[in-house]
């Protein structure tokens, strides 16, 4: 079987977790019999290290050659972990980017992958374990990019699906994807499959199993993923394709959450096209993220509109709209950056009435304000004053009965 097995810089942390790490790869090709290219991550930490190491020299390093400092941590471990599988009799070799040509555009820190030749990679396949660089890419300009903060997840179901590879194995510090965070939810449970929407919702609403590009190529090219833990055994979660009629899944698979939101609402804008995409371009020069979007219902040709927008982006987004708020012709720019995003998803939301009813009712009953809604198919979020959040997942948890989903491991 041809498989593609991601580690993170956790399970790669130390030099005695690189020698269990080699030891596991061993089995699975010499007793298992696959065939396995390894992506992984900078050893735990270290990406930390190399980015303090450029801030220390100039605050405002070349991005080119910060990009290029910042991928020696994947290219170290990588090294490692190939010296660590030949010591025990698995013949490996480490390779980056450069070598199996991963090709990325120019946007260095957050480069996006156009493609990937094969041919040498297959080829030293053959005869040995290929370790692979992960998070990182050559530019058009042949220099080295990074992928963005988790970017060895897109790099690893990128290569499985320019490989055709059987499933791509991400292993980490959690053995799978749980209904909600354990930390908050003491009974949340492992789900053993989930579809490719619904982890997408998971991931774009602050889930921090997979990043959501890597789910996003993932959906494109249907490449099956596993999330298990890097050292003890188990079958993990397995993401793929919606294979059921929608009527036999559970209503709500999972809640998902973000802490560190802010809100922005936009007072009597004039209700005329283009007022809208103005303001969000204003935004979007500045490389302001905006989430959720809710526009109110237009009264004597005024509006609101109201979207959130990271925490750490509160105080420039408000100084932003203040300095334009004369040209926007509004009232007043209002905010509050104490707000957290909390959002239940599945695809049997799709066939069954009442889900936000219940998620409505569940947290009316403990007097939790909700100041913003979207939905989607399969997906409804609110936002809530921050102080409130576990207390809603819990709530939320227990009025959808996850913790008895049949669908999970017990």
């Amino acid at each position: 079987m041809l498989l593609v097995q991601k580690f993170g810089g956790t399970s790669l942390g130390n030099l005695e977790r690189i020698d269990n790490i080699a030891k596991k790869i061993k089995k699975n090709v010499q007793e298992d019999g696959h065939q396995i290219i390894v992506v992984v991550s900078a050893m735990a930490n270290k990406t930390d290290q190399l980015h303090d190491l450029c801030l220390s020299i100039d605050q405002t390093p070349n991005i080119m050659e910060y990009d290029a400092i910042l991928a020696t941590g994947e290219q170290i471990t990588a090294s490692l972990l190939a010296i660590a599988l030949n010591k025990i009799n698995c013949h490996a070799r480490s390779a980056n980017a450069f070598q199996i040509g991963i090709e990325t555009n120019n946007a260095y820190g957050k480069a996006r992958i156009r493609s990937i030749k094969t041919n040498q990679l297959l080829e030293w396949l053959k005869t040995q374990v290929v370790i692979v660089t992960g998070f990182q890419g050559v530019s058009l300009e042949n220099k080295i990019t990074t992928l963005g903060r988790g970017g060895s997840d897109t790099s690893a179901v990128a290569l499985a699906a320019a490989i055709q590879a059987h499933e791509c194995q991400i292993y980490t510090d959690v053995d799978g994807v749980y209904t909600t965070d354990p930390n908050i939810v003491t009974d949340a449970q492992k789900i053993t499959r989930i579809t490719f929407e619904e982890m997408l919702e998971m991931s774009s609403q602050g889930s921090k199993v997979l990043q959501t590009r890597s789910v996003e190529f993932a959906t494109k090219y249907g490449v099956q993923i596993r999330v298990s833990h890097a050292v003890h055994r188990g079958i993990g979660t397995l993401i793929t394709f919606d294979e059921g009629s929608g009527l036999e899944n559970p209503v709500v698979s999972a809640i998902s959450f973000s802490r560190h939101e802010a809100r922005i609402t936009v007072r009597k804008i004039h209700d005329k096209p283009g007022i809208a995409a103005k303001i969000l371009q204003i935004l979007a020069k500045k490389a302001i993220e905006v989430d959720m979007i809710v526009q109110s219902v237009s009264q004597q040709d005024f509006t609101d509109l109201t979207f959130t927008v990271p925490e750490n982006s509160y105080n420039q987004t408000i100084t932003l709209l203040n300095t334009m708020q004369t040209q926007l012709k509004t009232a007043a720019i209002e905010g509050d950056h104490k707000i957290a995003k909390i959002s239940i998803i599945g695809i049997g939301m799709r066939s069954h009435a009442g889900v936000a009813a219940t998620m409505f009712e569940a947290l009316a009953l403990k007097n939790i304000n909700i100041q913003a809604i979207t939905t989607s198919e399969i997906k409804v979020s609110v936002l809530i004053e921050d102080k409130y959040l576990e207390l809603a997942i819990r709530l939320l948890h227990a009025a959808f009965k996850l913790e008895n989903s049949q669908n999970n491991i017990q």
